[in-house]
């Protein structure tokens, strides 16, 4: 005589608590997969850039300012340092140990390194902060500093331009980052920064809208264009 297998069938409330559950744990790991990939992104984008243009700068210069050659070759070792550097710390967080999740590399105590490589590049830029430099959330100081990072590369592939300025503002509410640069203005017009999924100003737009902020991305009159991220410090964890 067979006897029917056991079927455990939990309460209606408990299974819809279950599946409540499992999809939350899905959407996490979404976010947090697209997290990273933003990262890679901007990451991988503003190392290549640096050495795409240092590169060219070696070749041109290559016969009739041998002495350049050096500074060039200097320029892209220090940022395929930086990147590896970036991405052996978003690789420790797929990686995701017992010790706990490997802080990231990214914020705005680094925005230097950032300005040096772009000026490297040769597109002189400059840091202006105003008000007090305060310790800000983790992902205020993460997010500010990949909006610094996206808007430089965009300028070094896209903006022609010969200087770009950052600045940094610590308001008692909300911290403001701005990204300008002089390239020509039939540039600018014809050929914006890419508005693509993923990346881009739509990127940094994502970025900022994340944690309640926003981000205006527009040419200036004369010629250039212009980043402007507002985003909120207070209440954030």
């Amino acid at each position: 005589m067979s006897s029917a297998p056991n079927v455990i069938e939990f309460p209606r409330g408990r299974r819809t608590v279950m599946r409540s559950r499992q999809d939350e744990a899905r959407r996490d790991a979404a976010e947090e997969r697209l997290q990273l990939a933003r990262d890679l992104h901007d990451v991988v984008s503003h190392g290549f850039a640096t050495i795409s243009v240092q590169a060219g700068v070696a070749l041109h210069v290559l016969q009739e300012r041998p002495e350049q050659v050096t500074e060039a070759l200097q320029a892209i070792k220090s940022a395929s340092t930086e990147a590896l550097s970036e991405l052996r710390a978003i690789l420790g967080m797929l990686r995701e140990s017992e010790s706990g999740r490997p802080s990231s590399t990214a914020g705005l105590g680094r925005v230097d390194v950032l300005v040096e490589s772009t000026t490297a590049a040769g597109v002189t830029t400059s840091v202006r902060v105003v008000g007090s430099p305060r310790q800000l959330p983790v992902v205020v100081d993460e997010t500010a500093y990949r909006i610094i990072q996206e808007s430089l590369t965009n300028v070094m592939r896209h903006a022609a331009a010969t200087s770009a300025s950052v600045t940094v503002v610590y308001d008692r509410e909300r911290l403001i980052v701005e990204v300008e640069n002089d390239g020509p203005l039939e540039l600018t017009v014809a050929s914006p920064p890419s508005e693509g999924s993923g990346n881009g100003i739509l990127g940094m737009r994502e970025r900022a809208r994340e944690i309640g902020g926003e981000l205006e991305a527009a040419p200036l009159p004369g010629g250039g264009f212009r980043v402007c991220a507002r985003l909120p410090v207070l209440g954030r964890p």
